[in-house]
């Protein structure tokens, strides 16, 4: 893979996220990376992997998931360019507690936690970038923990839709209708009922 391709995309990243990394940072992180190509429907990571090694999309759109106590298939979070997966280690996990697909092609930039952590630690900026990251995470978490309790099924997909229009067009339905925590035939009725009104 390009590496001055590579620093480019990671670069204009940097900039959709509102994340002001210098040049420089940006290259010290591809140092300690590697980049790999997964199919659309490739498993990245499984539940219970090591959870030493992270990754951030390159390119491509992911999701994680879990299997239920009934054997259901559930969307726990999706992933696209500029955003973590297969990120539990980075968060104090040794193992995966996910299990993370190719929705699309992907490619990821993977790095050792140990390395990153040390990384982010020996510069002021990046551990302000990282609190920030952790802070958003932690606000959306609480957002979508709320929605799961108090909102109903159509409010919080027309709440994703307004959100995250393009994942609702990137991803397939039933990925969604697990995430917002209803059966895909549900939200087929919700979707239909939207556009009768």
């Amino acid at each position: 893979m390009d590496k001055e391709l590579i620093i480019k995309r990671l670069s204009e990243l940097a900039k959709e996220f509102n994340r002001d990394l210098p040049y420089e940072m940006i290259v010290n992180t591809v140092e300690i990376s590697r980049f790999k190509e997964f199919a659309k429907g490739e498993i990245i990571s499984r539940v219970g992997d090591d959870a030493s090694c992270a990754g951030i999309i390159v390119n491509g759109c992911a999701r994680s998931f879990y299997i239920d106590k009934d054997g259901n298939d559930i969307t726990q979070a999706f992933a696209i360019e500029g955003v973590f997966c297969m990120s539990s280690g980075m968060i104090g996990f040794k193992k995966q507690n996910t299990t993370w697909e190719a929705l699309e092609d992907v490619t990821v930039m993977i790095f050792e936690v140990k390395k990153m952590k040390e990384l982010i630690m020996s510069n002021e900026r990046l551990m302000r970038m990282w609190i920030n990251v952790l802070e958003e995470d932690a606000r959306f978490k609480i957002y979508r923990e709320s929605s799961l309790l108090i909102e109903n099924a159509t409010q919080r997909y027309l709440d994703m839709r307004e959100n995250a229009p393009e994942l609702c067009n990137r991803i397939p339905q039933r990925y969604i209708a697990t995430y917002i925590g209803i059966a895909p035939e549900s939200l087929c009725r919700i979707r239909r009922n939207l556009k009768e009104q």
